[in-house]
């Protein structure tokens, strides 16, 4: 069965839980990832607030 990319657990959004489940990842390193992507780079709150309206729920995958 092919893994669908849906909203995981929320704390916010549910979009860091829902790609570290699709990557198979811990939800805390994704939350690193896009920490250090904001501050780093500053297109890390840009691309969660993209993926916050794109990503469908689970209930609606």
């Amino acid at each position: 069965m092919s893994k669908k990319l849906t909203k995981g657990e929320k704390m916010i959004f549910g979009v860091c839980s829902g790609l570290a489940n699709y990557f198979d990842l811990d939800p805390t390193i994704m939350r690193v990832i896009f920490v250090v992507a904001f501050l780093g780079f500053g297109m890390g709150l840009l691309i969660y607030i993209i993926l916050a309206f794109i990503m469908p729920d689970k209930a609606a995958a």
